[in-house]
C-alpha cells in the first residue's frame, strides 16, 4: 500500500466543529466509529461551533490552544478533524501541533487501505489515496526548495517535489490502466451473464447495514462480515436460485456513507458498475438505527451520482432481531408490488418473504406454457435450461422436444428473437 501503519493503535485526539454554514452536518458518533474502525484509540472528543472555518487552521485560536493541550497532556499521536481540510490547512495544523493531522476523508482512505483484499481493491484505493496526497506533498519537502547546484549537482533544476509528483502521476497513470483492464473482465462477464440471460440482484446500503450477512444468508457462502465499518469492499458476486424463478446473480457492494469522499466514488467506479447494471436492487437498511431516514438518503444521493437511481428497488429493513415485537413482514403498495419487507439476516427470520418478493419483481408478467423444439434447435433448448427455466421436458416420437417452461415474458421474446423466431403471443 502507499501508506504504511503502525502495528498497534495510535492514540488519537478528535475535533468536530459545527458549522454555522453548513446545514448537512457530519454525525460525531458514526465519526468516533469511523476513528475506531481505522484502528485509532481516541483519548479526547474536542467539540465547538463558529460560524465558518478559519483559514489558517480551520479552528480558531482559542481551540487551536486546546488541542494543542490536549495533544501535549495525553501524548496523542493523530490529531482526526470530521472535516474535509485544505492543505495548507493540515500543514499549519501540523506545524502547530506537532502531531500528525488527518481529516475524514484521509480516515476513510486510511480504513479502506486496511480493508481491500482482492488486486482490483487494492488498486481502487491506492488511486484513490494517490490522487488525495498529491496535493499534499509540500508537507514533506519544506525543507527543500531547489536541488543545490555546484560541480556534479547540477541537475535538470526539477524541486524534489516536482520528483515527487511526476512519479505519482505516472504511478496513476498505471493503475488506470490496470482499473481498465479490470473493468474490461468485468465487461465481458456481464456479456456472459446477459447472453445467459441471468438476471443481476445488487445489495446497496450503508456501511454496517448488514449487506454482507445478507449476502452470506442468501449465497450460502462465507464472505467477511463484522459489525463495523467497511468490513468489506470487494465487490462478490455468486449464482443463486429463486424458487418459482430461477437463476440469478448475487452481487455485495462497497457500503456507502454520508459524504462519501468524491476521490471514492471515482475510483470504486469500475466496482459499481455492478450496482449500475443491475436488474434489481436491495437497498439494506439497518432498522435498529434510530434514524434510518437520514441513511436511507445518503444512499439515495450515492445511486443518484453514479446513475442507479432509477433502478428497480426493494428496501429490506434488515437487523429486526435487534427490535421488540418486530415480526418479519413483506409490505407492498396498492398494485400488490412488493416495496418493503422486514426480516433479519443474522436469525432468517423472513428470508423466505425476500426470495418470494425477489421472484415477484424479476417475474413480473413471468410466462408459463408448453414450446416445441425441433432438434436442430438445441441452442436454444440450451439456453432455455442455463436460465433455469425449463421444468420439465418431453421427447415426442418425431423428435420434437416439448419443454414447459416459466420465465419472464420480456426474457422470452429477446431468446426468440436471437434464435430468429417470432415472439409468441398468449400467456
Amino acid at each position: 500500500m502507499f501508506f504504511e501503519r503502525p502495528d498497534g493503535g495510535e492514540t488519537a485526539v478528535l475535533v468536530h466543529i459545527d458549522l454555522e454554514a453548513e446545514q448537512d452536518q457530519e454525525d460525531p458518533l458514526e465519526f468516533e466509529e469511523l476513528a475506531r474502525s481505522a484502528g485509532a484509540v481516541p483519548v479526547l472528543f474536542i467539540k465547538g461551533s463558529r460560524k465558518k472555518p478559519d483559514a489558517g487552521h480551520f479552528v480558531g485560536s482559542g481551540k487551536l490552544d486546546e488541542i494543542a493541550a490536549a495533544v501535549k497532556e495525553h501524548q496523542a499521536e493523530l490529531v482526526l478533524f470530521n472535516h474535509s481540510l485544505s492543505p495548507s490547512q493540515e500543514r499549519n495544523l501540523e506545524k502547530h501541533l506537532q502531531c500528525r493531522v488527518l481529516d475524514r476523508t484521509g480516515l476513510i482512505l486510511d480504513i479502506f487501505a486496511q480493508r481491500a483484499r482482492s488486486y482490483e481493491g487494492k488498486l481502487q484505493v491506492e488511486l484513490a489515496q494517490l490522487e488525495h496526497t498529491v496535493t499534499r506533498l509540500k508537507r514533506g519537502w519544506t525543507h527543500l526548495d531547489r536541488q543545490k547546484g555546484g560541480i556534479g549537482l547540477r541537475g535538470a533544476g526539477e524541486t524534489q517535489l516536482e520528483l515527487d509528483q511526476r512519479m505519482i502521476r505516472q504511478r496513476i497513470k498505471n493503475i488506470n490502466k490496470g482499473l481498465e483492464k479490470v473493468r474490461a473482465q468485468r465487461e465481458q462477464g456481464r456479456r456472459s451473464r446477459s447472453r445467459a440471460d441471468i438476471p443481476t440482484i445488487s445489495l446497496v446500503g450503508y456501511t454496517n447495514a448488514g449487506k454482507s450477512s445478507l449476502f452470506n444468508a442468501m449465497a450460502g457462502a462465507e464472505t467477511y462480515a463484522a459489525d463495523q465499518l467497511f468490513a468489506t469492499l470487494d465487490s462478490t458476486l455468486r449464482r443463486i436460485q429463486l424458487p418459482s424463478f430461477g437463476a440469478a446473480i448475487l452481487a455485495d457492494t462497497v457500503g456507502f456513507i454520508s459524504h462519501l469522499p468524491h476521490k471514492l466514488v471515482e475510483a470504486f467506479r469500475a466496482t459499481l458498475e455492478e450496482t449500475t447494471r443491475a436488474d434489481l436492487l436491495l437497498h439494506v437498511i439497518d432498522a435498529a438505527n434510530e434514524h434510518p431516514e437520514f441513511f436511507t438518503e445518503q444512499v439515495n444521493e450515492v445511486l443518484e451520482e453514479i446513475g442507479a437511481a432509477q433502478l428497480q428497488c426493494l428496501l429490506v429493513y434488515n437487523k429486526i432481531d435487534l427490535l421488540p415485537d418486530r415480526e418479519p413482514v413483506l409490505e407492498r403498495d396498492q398494485g400488490g408490488k412488493p416495496v418493503r419487507i422486514w426480516l433479519s439476516a443474522r436469525t432468517g427470520a423472513g428470508m423466505p418473504l425476500l426470495l418470494q418478493a425477489i421472484s415477484e419483481l424479476l417475474g413480473q408478467d413471468v410466462v408459463e406454457r408448453r414450446i416445441e423444439l425441433r432438434p436442430e434447435q438445441g441452442r436454444l433448448r440450451a439456453r432455455l435450461y442455463a436460465r433455469g427455466a425449463v421444468h420439465h421436458e418431453d421427447v415426442n416420437p418425431d423428435g420434437m422436444v416439448s419443454l414447459a417452461i416459466r420465465l419472464p415474458r420480456s426474457d422470452l421474446d429477446r431468446l426468440l428473437e436471437d434464435e430468429g423466431l417470432a415472439p409468441q403471443a398468449g400467456g
